[in-house]
Formats: structure tokens, sequence, C-alpha cells
């Protein structure tokens, strides 16, 4: 969910599918209340200025939405049932509304007849995610399989676990529905359900509070969770609750799902059952899923196989896996594919809980990426590939999230390790795959060098010298409907004696969606293919020269560059209606290099409508400031131990933000009372991905003061925004004389 532009609107709305505003879910929001976005725009707009008098005062924002050392914004659950029901939109964390909507894909998560879903459980949850914009990290913890997965569920300990809007981000982008947790447990979770499940009334409230925040910060349902005893009384209005949930989700938000953990039985009693059947039936009826206890055995899955209840919803099952392999269980570990290999062959879908096993299992958290490759690959066999769905623009830097560097058109930007799940672009599929005559090709992220972001895609292998056609490296499985005239353009770096040509595959733009194994491709994986009325055709584009009048057009409205080392390639596709299927790299080695070694680093694909390679002319607007907070801080010189002070602050715009890769922030110090003191030049603050941007920590000089903050937007197409077209607003601020 884009975050809302038009100031009469309250941000944290989703829009019904009937177009009208959803304010208001089981309980009235007071009308009169004001919000941060209406004190934020109150400031006057006929002035480029606003002036503050530094006042060292206790932060006033909310601990639970912002660290309290450095003021960014973090994400955080509600620990007890009164936090939940005085839940309010008004003081909802606008930073943590998700800024992506989910994505369409193929086929549709409800054609999908064995389904993979993802727990992410790890150390409590809220670790470096928790931070909204990013924070630095030499190691962290990401995930990038995406295309493997259908629905992500954030999972702690919390009453109510929120998912971080950066990994609500990343999944919507690959069309992966994302699901937070409602968990009871223990003696104090028993007291909290004789409370809420007691009556309709009280059922209903939780429910609306559940559906309002999933509406609210822009995530699609819940895993429901009840692991503690129920009265008579609860059991029997547990179900009712259920309905109520889904019922109420499906209606405020489009594909959403609500699932249940195998947990209370029928007779209230906490007795995991490893499997569907009738002493919990009663909970699967009433909901979109069952999320079994994970210590079954196959004769589980055969009894659920044969059980009539269930014809028809075997989908609806998800068996689960602790990947930690804890109690009596079926594979785990590095043995987790035992698992889904038993699930697969009595196809049920399959609930991966703590894949992050191999991160926090081993001390060299250098080798997990190395491990996380090898984890997913073990498991290739028994997963199904999905596409997600793209208009024109398509482009993907393949930045995984996180890096050593960020990077802009080869270049560094920052020289810092750092990690934020929303700056990850759409994934290619990883893989390592055996050729004839001992060859081999590998495809992974690689984060010592990149064209964008924090990463780029590595092809490395070997071709056999026996073998003289070239080898085709799939990159993308996707859905991108094409028109009539499109332009792709490949940004790359390849080894001496290689050359590298682009191959398509397209489909007829009425295809009807079905599903089938197919292993054609040599992967070893199982992949999702089109059952079309129509046959997949190859495309080998036209690739430009150098002087053609497009790729002129374009380099004048992109930024000025050396790529430094980098190969940029164009090729122009003039096709009629239809859909982007595949996107593969051709890769062939030079006949005296045959059985050598070759690499090809692969820094950006983009996917352009030609009749719309033109400069933008939207311009930022209405850029404000507020939620000012002045710090003292340690000096970063040598020179000076005297505490030098701090700007914190927000920054909201307005810009249509389906056009934008993401803004640069910047400041800069204008001349003040002293005119011999020249203004000084833009020093980069930060990246934004969504209209609204907390600065934290911003070294500024000593009052009185003057400067300036200044929004870039970066357009996905990567043509250069004029700078009369960016936001800027400037700053006074002077000593409280009175303190």
């Amino acid at each position: 969910m884009a975050l809302a532009v038009d100031a009469n609107k309250n941000p944290l709305r989703r829009k019904r599918e009937d177009g009208k505003d959803n304010e208001d879910v089981g309980v009235k929001r007071d009308k009169t209340e004001p919000t941060r976005l209406e004190s934020c725009l109150d400031q006057p707009m006929d002035s480029d200025s606003i002036h503050e008098v530094i006042k060292y005062i206790a932060s006033p924002l909310p601990a639970k939405h912002y660290d309290g050392d450095t003021t960014e914004p973090i994400s955080c659950g509600l620990q007890t049932l009164d936090e939940l029901l005085s839940w309010k939109l008004s003081e909802a964390n606008l930073f943590n509304v998700a800024g992506v909507p989910l994505a369409l894909r193929e086929p549709p998560l409800a054609s999908c007849p064995r389904r993979t879903l993802v727990s992410h459980d790890m150390m409590g949850g809220y670790l470096d995610d928790r931070f909204v914009q990013g924070t630095s990290s030499e190691a962290p913890y990401s995930f990038y399989h995406w295309q493997y997965i259908d629905i992500f569920n954030y999972f702690s300990h919390n009453l109510v676990t929120i998912p971080p809007a950066v990994w609500t981000n990343a999944a919507h982008k690959h069309g992966v529905t994302v699901i937070g947790t409602f968990i009871t447990e223990w003696t104090d979770g028993a007291t909290m359900c004789e409370s809420f499940l007691k009556d309709e009334e009280s059922y209903r409230a939780v429910a609306d509070k559940l559906v309002q925040i999933s509406y609210s910060y822009g995530f699609d349902g819940w895993l429901i969770n009840i692991e503690n005893p129920l009265s008579e009384a609860a059991v029997k209005n547990t179900p009712l609750f259920l309905r109520y949930l889904t019922d109420q989700m499906h209606e405020r938000v489009s594909g959403s799902m609500i699932l249940w953990y195998d947990s209370v039985i029928e007779s209230g009693q906490l007795k995991w059952q490893n499997e569907l059947n009738q002493s919990n039936k009663m909970y699967f009826d009433a909901c979109d899923g069952f999320f079994t206890n994970y210590n079954w055995t196959e004769h589980n899955l055969e009894l659920m196989r044969d059980y009539s209840e269930i014809q028809g919803r075997w989908a609806d099952v998800y068996v689960g896996v602790d990947v930690f392999a804890r109690g009596d269980v079926v594979g785990g570990k590095f043995e987790t594919n035992k698992s889904l290999e038993l699930i697969r062959k009595h196809n049920f879908s399959a609930a991966i809980f703590a894949p992050g096993w191999v991160y926090e299992t081993h001390d060299d958290k250098t080798e997990f990426c190395k491990n996380q490759d090898k984890f997913w690959a073990l498991l290739s066999d028994y997963l199904y590939i999905h596409r997600p769905t793209s208009s024109l623009p398509f482009i993907s830097s393949f930045c995984q999230g996180f890096g050593k560097a960020i990077y802009c058109r080869g270049k560094h930007e920052t020289r810092r390790s750092w990690f934020n799940l929303t700056a990850q672009e759409v994934q290619p599929l990883y893989y390592h795959r055996e050729l004839e005559g001992q060859g081999w090709l590998r495809s992974r992220g690689c984060t010592e060098d990149a064209w964008n972001g924090g990463s780029s895609l590595l092809l490395e292998g070997l071709l056999p010298a026996s073998e003289t056609s070239p080898v085709c490296a799939k990159i993308f499985s996707l859905h991108v409907p094409l028109l009539s005239n499109t332009l792709l353009v490949l940004v790359y770096k390849v080894s001496a004696g290689t050359t590298v040509s682009v191959e398509l595959k397209t489909t007829d733009g009425s295809t009807h969606m079905d599903i089938t194994d197919d292993k054609h491709l040599g992967f070893g994986y199982l992949t999702t293919e089109l059952k079309d009325k129509h046959e997949v055709t190859s495309v080998s584009p036209s690739l430009l020269q150098e002087g053609h009048p497009l790729l002129s057009h374009f380099s004048q409205l992109c930024e000025n560059s050396d790529p430094d080392g980098w190969l940029v390639r164009f090729w122009q596709l003039e096709l009629g209606s239809c859909a982007l299927r595949e996107v593969s790299l051709s890769i062939q080695k030079n006949e005296e290099l045959q059985g050598t070694p070759f690499s090809c680093r692969v820094g950006e694909i983009m996917l352009l409508d030609v009749a719309n390679l033109q400069a933008p002319s939207d311009q930022v607007q209405g850029l404000c400031i507020y939620d000012v907070v002045w710090l003292r801080g340690a000096s970063n010189s040598l020179d000076s131990s005297s505490p030098i002070l701090h700007l914190n602050a927000t920054l909201r715009w307005q810009y249509p933000t389906k056009l934008v890769r993401y803004f640069r922030v910047y400041w800069r110090h204008l001349r003040g009372p002293n005119p011999r003191i020249p203004s000084g030049q833009l020093v980069l603050v930060g990246r934004a991905y969504s209209d609204l941007f907390r600065v934290t920590e911003l070294a500024v000089p000593e009052p009185p003061g003057l400067l300036e903050l200044v929004v870039e937007p970066v357009i996905k197409n990567g043509f250069s925004v004029p700078e009369s077209h960016w936001g800027r607003r400037t700053l006074s601020y002077s000593e409280d004389i009175k303190q």
C-alpha cells in the first residue's frame, strides 16, 4: 500500500475494491482527533522556511515507535490485551506502513494446489529488521528466495506480532502474502482467552482491532495460535471468532487470509494433533487454512489424505516443518528436504518454520548466504515457482537488501555495510546446475560489486571443452505484459573471451494458467508451467548499435555517468500483444578458451516502454518538517571533545510514488548571519523508499543557523529529474534564551 499523498486523506487508509475508504473497521474513529500528518501540513506552504527554537527536552515521540537514543523509527508488536483493545488508527506508526502493494502473480495463490509458507521465527523477532529505514549491519539475516514461497509469516511471542514493513515491502514485490501472528500462551494466555472469548461483543472487539491493524499497516492477515487450554464457553466461541475475523479480513483486505495453528482441540484441551482430524476440524472450517504441529509421521499424512472432510481443500492444510528439528520430527536442518518429499508425496502444502536456522546456528555469519543457498537448493525439487506480475517499466538491479556499500550507476554512494529489506529489488532465480562433460553453471548474489544498490547477480561456471554451443542461464521467471515497442537494457561485466546475448520467452496475453510438474530446464526443481492456447515463443531481440536514435535519446535523459568498466547494451522488441515469461542470458566462450571458467556479473536489467521514454514532469511538493528533536552528542572530531548539536526530524512530501525507485535526501548549511561564510554543498543524508523520512543524528552547525533539506526523486527508468523539480525546505534555528 502506497502512503497517501492527498493532504485531505489519512495516510493509513487502504482503498476497498469498491473504491470506498475503509477508515472504520468495527470501531468508529473520532473525526476531530488530530493526526501527525495534519500537523505537518498545517505548516505554511507559502514560505520556504520554518524556524525552530532549540530546546533540550526529552523526546516527545512514543518510545514504542522510535528508538530512545536516536529517534530512529522502529517496528514493534503489542504485548497485552489492553494494548490491543486500546489501539487507535491515529496512533499507528506511519513509518511501519508497508509502501508496496501485494503484486499480482501467476498462478494466483488460490489456484496453487500445493503452497509453501515460511514462518520466520528468529531470536524473539524485531532484530535488525525493526529499523524501518534500515541499519548498519556487517552480516545481517535476509531472505531472497521469494519465488519459491507463497506466504510469509512473521512470528514472535508477542501477543500481537506486526510484521516489520521492510518484510512486507520485500515480500509484496514478489507477490508473496504476508501475515502477522496472534498468539496466547501459558497462564497469562489462558486468562486473556477467557476475557476476549467470553461473549460475542468481546471476541468481535479483538477481531476488529486485528483487522484494523492489518489493514492500516498494509499486510495480509494473521496466524492464530492459541497455545493454552480453553474453558467450555471460550472454546465454543473460538470458531465464531475465527469466522468473524476471516470474513472481516476478506471484506477489508483483498487477498487476505487467516490460518489456525494445530493446538487446542474441540474439548478445549491443549493437545497438538500433528494432523487435521475430527478433533480440530471445527477451527479449519472457520478460516482459510490449518498449520499442523511438527511431530507428524507419514501415517498422519496418510490419515489426512483419506479424511473425507477435507476433500478439495488439501492446499489449505500446511504441514509444519521445524527446521531446528526439535522433538521427534521428520528431517529438519539440512535434511528438511526429507520432510518436503513426504508432504508433496501426499499433495499437501508445507509450512517451513524457522529457516533462519541457517543463520542462528552457524557461528561464521559471513557464510550465511552460502548456507542459505545450500538449504533452499536442497528443497528445490519440492518447490513451485510462481511468477510475479509487473507492468512496464520492469527494473531490477538484483539488490538483496543489504551490502558492503551502496552503489549508484556503478559508483560508490556510501561505503559502509547496511541492511534494509525495503531496498531489495525483484530477485532472480538462484541455482547451481551441473552440465554435461563436467561443466557447471551457478547463479548467486554478490556484494563485491554492484551497479545499483548493494549487490549484483553473478553468473559463473565452466563450459566443457567438448561443448561448443552456448549455455542458457535463466535469470527471471515472471509475467510482464509487453507493449508494441519495448526497450531492453542490460548492464553487465564479463570475463575475457566470453560473449553474452539475451534470450526471451513470451506467451500470448490470453494465456490460461495451470500447473504441471516440469523438469525440462535441467535445474532439478519443479516449476509452475503454463498450459497455453498458444505455444511459448522464443524471442531473440535486435541489438541496437551505437548511434541508433533510440540510444541517443535514452542517453540524453539519463544521468551523465561513466560506466566504469560496465557494459551497457540495448535491445529492441517490436512485438504484438504478448507477455514476457522468461529472461535468460546466452553465454558462450571463444573457441580457444573452451574448458576454462567464465563469469558474468549482471548489474541491472530494464524493460521500458519506448512510447514513454520521456523526462518526468512531476515536482516534489509540500515538503514539510515536523517532530523535531534536538540532542547533544559526542563529536567525531579529534580536534574537539565538545558535544555537537544533532538535528532529528521527520520529513514528508508529495510525489507520485509509483514512478519512483527511491528518493535521495540531502542537507546543506546556508549562509547565516555572517556573510563571509558561504553556503555548503549538498550532503547525502540517506535514501527514502516512501514519501516519509526520519533524519536522525544529523550534526549541524551551532546556533544560530540556517540549513536546507532537499529531496530528489530517483525515477525507476533512470532518467534524471531536474533540480527545479526537487523538494526544498529551509530550517532556521536559534538557542532558547530562557534556558
